[in-house]
């Protein structure tokens, strides 16, 4: 064991950059890391988180003891008063799936994205203050990706002033949402506005499923959990639910109304929103994800790279230590551009959430040029980073050898947690053919008096671009001196591979 804490303690010692502002820069900001440092400590330092035992626990034992941490962070929100970054943060640091995911990260944007000031004003407290705990009802058995394919139905009736909510087959069932199999009350469920017979297409509409009395499905309510899932762990802590509606009514103020609305005599009426709106939370939810994947390739490609700096294969001569993994380019070639990646997601993560807030405070001066824009970048940067992301941490798993099969490495849940990301918010082969769709309005809209801006502002240069040509004759080849990584004194003029391990000290990346 002190071997192994010198091999690490010796590779950070060779940094050859400044660890501290490198930490900074990770973080976004002083402050941001400010926040993340305390609340990583303090985390860390609580008995009720532990994790240890986590994938040795039966479905109902991770259950339940998911509700006990759940219920002890927000104890600990409210005895530190703690604001809403670093209430995130730790929600972050609990490092589990949870039923309260769906609510913060899509109920409640949905809320503040497609209600009305009045709708805000009623919801947004009792969510804030988990009064009433919601969930994202979209996706149904028979449709996903396929939004407008939704079967689920909410039928005006002007002689109560009521919506009927209705399953009207087993596929428009809703299926995955987090939080719905056991604890939600609420959820913003997705169906086909009718009026009088008319389809006037999906809207998103607040439903309450569960009483606040005693917990108990509603009349006309049929709710349950949809059993087990991939990997040990993993989203079996996560209670993702089945619902089916039968002939529900609810109030015609809980439809969504910020996009469209109906009268109390029943016409709809659109407003000036673009209807893209109506998926602004989607959006919402792809731009954290993009940024979430470096965060799950850096726990991967940090794991990956301290079990190469300590673990020794072949090289011995005269009865001497053995070569570190580290130190074989193999290894190298393999595991070194894992981790320029993860710097590059947590770059385009940063870049994306600029792009999502200036789209916002666009919108709400009814601005709404870049939406489409913005629609294709987190459409194309989720598929792109959950991707490379799932797969990578599959190759930091083979990096490790046999022990990264163990579940004590920490990558076959991590592993199992991140791979349905390529799944849900949008099937990654349907948002890139989106991206495309995208691309292709805009070549065909050239040299009208709609010029291309942002993200496809060179397709403006096309001309040129076309005329341009790369003028390399010859390729030389690089001579790799041994199998050994060179020594500093080699590497001049260059930063020393190994150097990042000073990097890798930060408490935040304890795997």
């Amino acid at each position: 064991m002190e071997e192994e804490v010198n091999d690490l303690a010796n590779a950070r010692s060779t940094a050859q950059f400044d660890v501290e502002a490198m930490k900074i820069i990770w973080a976004g900001s002083q402050q941001s890391f400010n926040v993340s440092d305390r609340i990583s400590r303090l985390v860390a330092s609580d008995p009720a988180f532990r994790k240890d035992n986590r994938t040795m626990l039966s479905r109902k034992e991770l259950f339940r003891n998911n509700l006990r941490k759940a219920t002890h962070a927000w104890k600990r929100i409210i005895e530190l008063r703690l604001s809403e970054e670093e209430a995130s943060c730790l929600r972050f640091y609990m490092d589990e799936p949870a039923f309260v995911n769906l609510h913060w990260s899509m109920f409640v944007p949905a809320i503040k994205g497609q209600g009305t000031k009045e709708q805000q004003e009623k919801w947004l407290p009792l969510a804030y203050k988990m009064q009433i705990i919601g969930c994202y009802a979209q996706t149904e058995l028979g449709h996903g990706s396929n939004v407008q394919g939704l079967e689920t139905t909410a039928t005006f009736d002007p002689t109560s002033d009521e919506f009927v909510i209705n399953s009207p087959t087993l596929t428009s069932s809703k299926w995955w949402p987090g939080g719905l199999g056991k604890v939600s009350t609420h959820a913003i469920a997705y169906a086909r506005l009718l009026i009088d017979g008319q389809d006037h297409g999906v809207h998103g509409f607040i439903v309450q499923i569960r009483s606040l009395d005693d917990h108990l499905p509603l009349p006309g309510i049929t709710v349950g959990d949809v059993g087990m899932k991939f990997g040990n762990g993993a989203y079996n802590i996560v209670d993702n639910g089945v619902l089916q509606f039968d002939h529900v009514r609810i109030p015609r103020s809980q439809m969504l109304m910020r996009v469209s609305q109906v009268t109390r005599e029943g016409k709809y009426l659109q407003s000036d929103v673009p209807r893209q709106l109506i998926y602004g939370t989607m959006v919402f939810v792809r731009q954290k994800i993009v940024y979430d994947a470096s965060s799950a390739l850096s726990r991967a490609v940090c794991i990956a790279t301290r079990y190469s700096a300590v673990r020794r294969q072949f090289g011995s001569q005269d009865g001497g230590p053995e070569t570190q993994v580290i130190d074989y380019k193999t290894q190298q070639s393999r595991l070194f551009p894992l981790l320029a990646t993860a710097y590059a997601f947590r770059f385009v993560g940063e870049w994306l959430k600029w792009l999502y807030t200036d789209v916002t405070h666009r919108l709400q001066v009814n601005d709404f040029t870049t939406l489409s824009e913005a629609h294709a970048c987190t459409a194309g940067l989720k598929s792109l980073t959950t991707s490379t992301t799932a797969d990578a941490i599959e190759e930091c798993r083979k990096l490790c050898g046999g022990h990264g099969y163990l579940c004590s490495s920490g990558l076959p849940e991590l592993f199992a947690v991140y791979v349905p990301s390529c799944t849900y918010e949008g099937d990654n082969t349907v948002l890139l053919l989106q991206v495309a769709r995208f691309l292709m309005k805009t070549v065909s809209q050239l040299g009208s008096v709609k010029q291309p801006f942002g993200t496809t502002a060179y397709l403006g240069r096309v001309v040129h671009l076309m005329q341009c040509h790369c003028d390399v004759q010859i390729v030389k080849n690089t001579t790799v001196r041994d199998a050994r990584m060179p020594s500093d004194d080699q590497m001049t003029g260059t930063v020393s591979l190994r150097g990042v391990f000073g990097f890798l000290r930060a408490p935040n990346y304890s795997p």
